[in-house]
């Protein structure tokens, strides 16, 4: 088979422009990406000849080497992994298939190249290999599959795409991958035996394949090339850490959170965890991996083994080395194994304790966390019982008493005297959720509302009644049942006499009962409200109905067929209702106030953010209410 001509896929093209026009803080990080790879390649075969033992053959243990030419300026960086056929020369170098990875780049790149330059680190995304360009054009590649005779050679310039073709026996390695760096002018510094001494010291001496350097004849191994999550914790510093998330998580960030412990017991096996800075990228993609690999007896297993951690943990990177487990488990097996599901209760246990402590000790750091990943920690709420009670003291929430973040604790602790539920209100965001009108008699009343701006908000409600004995309870369902706090501050004004109030609850009844006949089609009832002050009108949901933003969520997802109707509340004490109500008295107004209930119902739906069933009659009614009022 002669050389063939591919094309890179769109994404590929796209985070190779980003890659040569940014400015990264340290281009350096291409060689942590590359030695990555190839520890991963080796990590893969060494799991795949536990079964399959003839695909070793007579090659040397796991090793890297690194070959500066300093003639030829060249760098060489060959494994002796898996290694790659054609198929997957053409999979892993000229796509992104990891989940998500595209549009993240579509988003990078719509921000222009100046933009580029907060990806930081290409690794961020899982495709680590293509900072080699940053001081390597053109890059060539080439690898030898493990139990197979064919060797095949990548390679590209970094510009339009790439070629493959097959290989000579003689000029390939017995197994794995050799990737050939030609260098850009001025990068003759990663020609430095001392510079990459440097270099693998600062990135991947936690790295367990030996990273050898070769120098002509010589040869010194440049790593530590032990499992760092064995080593005594008091013997790891901070920078270590922070590399081996690096290299574990593919991530630009530092740890926000670092958990290593190890277990022993009936069952054993050492974790080493890492809470990031920053959030993933593919934190919402169904088709996201478990960020935790499995181990077994230091042999990697798998890099997506969904049955160490819940989805609600998934933010957490890392490793679990078990001591226990069969080096030859298979997929199957892992998802009804009891000592797997051990080890998972024993990690939420532990990483709920880390995070609960930090809440208690840090609360502004924790604020950080929660902004990040608060909406994934409160899948947690809906999935399951077990930890509920755990969950609930770690979740926060932004309310109406001010601008930082609120637990459940402090709620509690500020509530009115009398006060027998926790309130919420539902939105897109807390903004939005602060403008619902359904606050309003609330916020008067200094009682504290909780903002639910998640959509997994929406969910857990349902599942979860209640917090210490204290019901949760929307602002936009039910009644209201203010009366039973303080009057709010301020409410001093002259009150009307017993004969001009009941005069007024008597415009006000025959005003309610007008709009109910007018709108007995559209709405469940027509009440007068006591949880407006500002606006005229508002929809609720009845006690047993749908909160009014589930439903839309729902109605928006197809989820259920049609809405229900809603209960349209009247603030009395408004200026616009009081004036229709007192207009009802007078000869041939019936007609008029009959339109103005429409009117009044479409604005309370737009106050809700719904869309209008018939924007055509309400241009009309407008329209005519306008006539009616500027023109003589």
């Amino acid at each position: 088979m002669s050389e063939e001509k591919h094309g890179f896929q769109a994404e590929v093209s796209r985070l190779l422009h980003i890659v040569a026009h940014s400015l990264y803080a340290d281009r350096s990080v291409f060689l942590r990406e590359l030695v990555s790879n190839a520890s991963d390649a080796c990590d893969r075969l060494r799991y795949l000849a536990l079964t399959q033992p003839e695909l070793l053959g007579a090659e040397a243990p796991f090793r890297i080497t690194l070959t500066p030419d300093k003639a030829a300026r060249t760098l060489t960086l060959t494994d002796n992994g898996i290694g790659m056929n054609r198929g997957d020369l053409i999979e892993n170098l000229g796509t992104i298939a990891r989940s998500g990875t595209a549009a993240f780049v579509k988003d990078a790149g719509e921000a222009g190249d100046d933009g580029a330059k907060d990806l930081s680190l290409i690794g961020q995304f899982g495709v680590g290999f293509y900072a080699a360009f940053m001081v390597a054009s053109p890059v060539e590649v080439v690898s030898r599959k493990a139990g197979e005779a064919d060797a095949w050679r990548w390679s590209s310039d970094g510009s339009g795409g790439f070629t493959t073709a097959p290989c000579p026996a003689d000029e390939a390695p017995a197994r794995g991958t050799r990737v050939v760096l030609h260098l850009r002018q001025g990068e003759d510094d990663y020609l430095d035996p001392e510079r990459l001494r440097q270099l693998v010291a600062r990135y991947s001496d936690h790295i367990a394949v030996p990273i050898v350097l070769i120098e002509g004849d010589k040869e010194r191994t440049l790593n530590a090339a032990s499992a760092l999550w064995l080593r005594p914790k008091a013997e790891i510093t901070p920078a270590q850490y922070a590399e081996f998330y690096r290299h574990v998580a593919h991530a630009s960030d530092e740890p926000w959170l670092v958990l290593h412990n190890r277990a022993e017991g009936k069952i054993e096996y050492t974790v080493l965890a890492f809470v990031p800075t920053l959030a993933p990228f593919d934190l919402f993609d169904p088709e996201r991996r478990n960020g935790l690999k499995l181990y077994v007896k230091r042999v990697f297993i798998t890099d997506d083994c969904r049955e160490l951690l819940p989805g609600y943990l998934r933010f957490l990177r890392g490793i679990v080395d078990s001591e226990d487990l069969p080096l030859s488990i298979s997929r199957e097996m892992l998802q009804h194994n009891p000592m797997l599901a051990k080890i998972r209760q024993g990690l939420i246990k532990r990483v709920l304790a880390e995070l609960k402590k930090k809440a208690e000790n840090d609360a502004d750091g924790y604020a950080a966390f929660w902004n990040n990943f608060g909406a994934v920690l409160k899948e947690g709420l809906y999935e399951g019982m077990e930890q509920r009670p755990a969950l609930l003291d770690l979740a926060r929430f932004r309310s109406t008493s001010g601008d930082g973040l609120v637990s459940f604790k402090d709620y509690l602790a500020r509530m009115k005297p009398g006060q027998e539920a926790i309130y919420t209100v539902s939105g897109d965001t807390p903004e939005a959720a602060r403008r619902s009108p359904q606050i309003e008699g609330f916020v008067a009343h200094g009682v504290e509302v909780l903002l639910m701006t998640d959509p997994v908000d929406e969910f857990w409600l349902t599942s979860v009644h209640e917090y210490e004995g204290k019901p949760f309870r929307s602002v936009t369902r039910g009644a209201a049942d203010l009366d039973r706090f303080a009057a709010p501050p301020g409410d001093t004004g002259p009150k009307p006499d017993a004969t001009a109030a009941a005069a007024a609850q008597v415009a006000t009844d025959n005003l309610l009962a007008l709009l109910r006949l007018t709108l007995k089609d559209a709405v469940k009832d027509v009440r007068a409200s006591t949880r407006l002050t500002d606006s005229p009108v508002c929809l609720v949901a009845d006690e047993g109905d749908l909160d009014v933003h589930l439903e839309r969520v729902l109605l928006l997802h197809k989820r259920i067929d049609k809405a229900s109707k809603r209960i349209l509340e009247l603030n009395p004490r408004h200026a616009l209702i009081v004036g229709l109500a007192q207009r009802l008295g007078t000869k041939g107004a019936a007609d008029e106030i009959a339109e103005a209930a429409w009117l009044l119902l479409d604005q309370a739906r737009l106050l809700q953010g719904e869309p209008l069933p018939d924007v055509v009659a309400f241009s009309r009614r407008l329209g005519e209410v306008m006539r009616r009022a500027l023109v003589p």
